[in-house]
């Protein structure tokens, strides 16, 4: 039996649902303000409502987003453009391990760890994700100065994902950031880097964990993971 069909209009969702789209389609793109993640606080608590409305609720995200960010790019250059900067810090790692040069060895592998911290993140994301089914629509910048790249998900298939699979895709990125300066460090033994290098990339790696705990856990990475669990939760609450 479809769960979410026979409880949906009961909850009066496909009037919520249409009036936001129709509202989307006549040019709104503040999805916060017409109520959409609002109702859709409610359709996640049930794993066949989600289901149910993953389609319409996908098509509202992707037209809202496509109307207020006109610069996107294709996932595949996107992923392309950032695994380049995995090899071109892959490339500084070398430099390091080859220099007899102690500042340029230091320098070249703080290069690295910023360079893979910064890099890895969006294709990690991606990676998980089409490992759990989900799809991606576009890379766009999330800030323009600094550019910071993001990536955008096909919230359809982000529905019919469990939220225990979506809460480690939304993991997934931060925990491989972190760990950048850790790999950079693993290769400090091996160089004639100084001592200040090694602190640098230790520092780097704090510096990182500490924004996690006070910025990521209330605004990116780690606030999804957490409301996905809670989710994941309510979901079974609800079975």
């Amino acid at each position: 039996m479809n769960r979410g069909a026979a409880h949906a209009d009961g909850e009066g969702f496909a009037a919520e649902f249409d009036r936001i789209e129709a509202a989307v389609d006549a040019g709104a793109t503040d999805l916060r303000a017409l109520g959409f993640w609002r109702l859709l606080a409610q359709v996640k608590a049930d794993r066949a409502l989600a289901a149910h409305w993953a389609e319409q609720a996908g098509r509202i995200d992707r037209k809202a987003f496509e109307q207020g960010v006109r610069v996107r790019f294709p996932v595949w250059l996107g992923n392309l453009v950032l695994l380049l900067g995995v090899v071109v810090a892959a490339v500084a790692v070398g430099v390091a391990l080859a220099t007899d040069s102690e500042t340029g060895a230091g320098l070249a592998l703080l290069f690295a760890a910023l360079t893979w911290s910064a890099a890895v993140h969006s294709p990690t994301h991606w990676l998980v994700g089409r490992m759990i089914g989900l799809r991606f629509v576009s890379y766009f910048f999330r800030s323009p100065v600094p550019p910071v790249p993001g990536l955008k998900i096909d919230y359809a298939t982000y529905l019919r994902a469990s939220p225990e699979s979506r809460a480690w895709m939304h993991a997934s990125g931060a925990i491989a950031s972190k760990a950048a300066p850790l790999v950079a460090l693993t290769f400090w033994p091996a160089t004639v880097a100084p001592a200040w290098a090694a602190w640098g990339l230790v520092g780097y790696g704090a510096l990182l964990i500490t924004t996690d705990v006070f910025i990521s856990t209330k605004k990116s990475d780690w606030k999804r993971f957490r409301r996905e669990l809670r989710i994941a939760r309510r979901q079974a609450s609800n079975r």
